[in-house]
């Protein structure tokens, strides 16, 4: 019930936030300000409903470790959506025009911000933690990475191709990002410096969603299989190769930091033997 209960909270601000900032779209500085408010809001409420449900402190989500971890994590995405760009650019796939929209920019970094915090809350914060709890860190990360990208295939242009691209190098390396870390705010940056440095720097569609102009006017042409067509990048062979590197770095350091867990029966019998052997 935890789980439904969790789910429910932040989907409702996820839901009203994606609402409001649609009625404002256009309107750069407002956008700007209502994502940053659903961003906060749905930390506010992942961490009340976590205390209610779980009878805990929600340290995944702590103040301490925001700004840090968050930067870590806004420098991470950028750096790896950046690698994507620069291959696509050597092909000569990708091509800068001259310069784009600052204020488009900005309205981005709101809208961003709250989908990058609503959905690592949902899919990170609760599915695979809890789900994880049970199943073990590899099994979760496999089953909620197909359920994060099966939820990509409502998107503009989407297809299966775009739904497994999106497993692997968003499910699969945020779930990663959160094991190796044991904090949210890592994957929230990773989140919000990729889906940011996609549309608001190098102005390329975002999962099939056009967005509007970043702060580069460019053109991407070329082989889907290449470009990712008209999914956008993110359906690029870069993007699925760059993002599971990235995923065996996370997992490597989870293992290295004693952070993956195995599946509950698994625990329990280790457990039993730790005790038949005292």
């Amino acid at each position: 019930m935890r789980l439904v209960w969790q789910l429910a909270a932040v989907a409702a601000v996820a839901f009203i936030g994606s609402l409001t900032v649609a009625a404002v779209e256009g309107n750069a500085v407002l956008t700007l300000l209502l994502g940053a408010v659903t961003a906060v809001l749905a930390v506010l409420v992942y961490r009340w409903v976590v205390r209610r449900t779980e009878r805990r402190e929600a340290t995944e989500v702590a103040r301490e470790e925001a700004a840090n971890a968050t930067g870590r994590g806004v420098l991470i995405g950028v750096a790896l959506f950046g690698a994507v760009v620069v291959n696509l650019a050597l092909l000569g796939d990708y091509k800068v025009d001259g310069l784009g929209s600052v204020s488009s920019a900005v309205g981005l970094i709101g809208f961003m911000a709250a989908a990058a915090v609503t959905e690592e809350l949902l899919f990170r914060g609760v599915l695979f933690r809890i789900v994880e709890e049970r199943l073990g860190t590899w099994l979760a990360l496999t089953l909620t990475g197909a359920l994060f990208g099966l939820s990509h295939l409502t998107n503009p242009h989407a297809s299966l191709w775009g739904a497994l691209a999106i497993a692997i190098e968003a499910g699969g390396m945020l779930a990663a990002a959160y094991a190796a870390t044991r904090n949210l705010w890592v994957p929230i940056g990773l989140h919000f410096g990729w889906n940011f440095a996609e549309s608001g720097i190098f102005s390329t569609g975002v999962s099939g969603n056009d967005t509007k102009q970043g702060l580069l006017d460019a053109t991407l042409s070329g082989p889907k299989l290449i470009t990712g067509g008209d999914f956008g990048p993110e359906g690029s062979v870069y993007a699925v190769l760059f993002g599971l590197l990235a995923m065996i770095a996370f997992m490597w350091l989870a293992r290295r930091r004693g952070h993956l867990l195995p599946r509950r029966g698994q625990r329990a019998r280790a457990d039993a033997t730790a005790t038949v052997s005292r």
